[in-house]
């Protein structure tokens, strides 16, 4: 964390269980594209903004980090009905 930064032990904690739940490879890109569909903007600017949280350039709001969340809590099911993949 950077120095000049509040001390904010539950955004670290959950920036570290956020950053693994999004290292497997296209996990992000899927959370950028449901974030897009379900607020507007592209899936670009969403993974553009999620990288620079995680990498903490700058800190999402308590709202932002609960909508995630509920996203990331979400089971997910094995394959859509019509044979596809479901995202999330």
């Amino acid at each position: 964390m950077h120095p000049s930064r509040p001390d904010r032990p539950f955004l670290a904690a959950w920036l570290r269980r956020t950053r693994k739940q999004l290292a497997p490879s296209g996990r992000l890109s899927e959370l950028a594209l449901i974030l897009s569909r379900k607020e507007g903007g592209t899936p670009g600017l969403w993974s553009d903004w999620l990288r620079r949280v995680l990498d903490e350039e700058i800190s999402p709001t308590l709202d932002e980090l609960t909508a995630i969340d509920l996203l990331l809590a979400r089971p997910k099911p094995a394959a859509a009905p019509d044979g596809g993949l479901c995202l999330f």
